[in-house]
């Protein structure tokens, strides 16, 4: 891969329309395509992401073949740069978006978790050092 590449994250949903809502209303992602109810592709910058709800006719919402089934939460998750932390979680909390935890910083910058409607993980990353920098976009 190269830094132009871009990268698919699956994320599994409980509801499409509201997935799309959070993602394009407040983080700034853009509809690439809305083929079905069950599914949506979003993107920002290099990042698309494909948004599939846990039943229906789409692959991603097929059982294994020991019965589980795709649901949302976990917490592996992607991350968005942006410039000011502390105004983006203002914004959002305003907006009645759900946190998981307070800014808490590490050692290439801060961060936070926001879950989306159906409890799946993003995290905001504000880097403090410059070789933590992945570019100069903001959510």
């Amino acid at each position: 891969m190269t830094d132009t590449d871009t990268v698919l994250v699956r994320y599994i949903v409980d509801d499409v329309d509201s997935a799309v809502a959070f993602y394009t209303s407040h983080l700034g992602f853009d509809v690439l395509m809305r083929p079905a109810p069950s599914f949506a592709l979003l993107a920002s910058g290099a990042l698309r992401l494909a948004l599939s709800a846990s039943t229906g006719p789409g692959g991603a919402s097929q059982p294994m073949p020991d019965g589980r089934r795709p649901e949302p939460g976990g917490w592996n998750r992607f991350s968005l740069p942006v410039q000011d932390l502390e105004s983006v979680v203002g914004r959002l909390r305003a907006a009645g978006v759900r946190f998981r935890n307070d800014i808490v910083t590490g050692v290439g910058g801060k961060q936070i978790l926001v879950d989306d409607p159906s409890g799946n993980p993003v995290e905001l990353f504000e880097p403090t050092r410059s070789e933590a920098r992945l570019d100069s976009s903001s959510a």
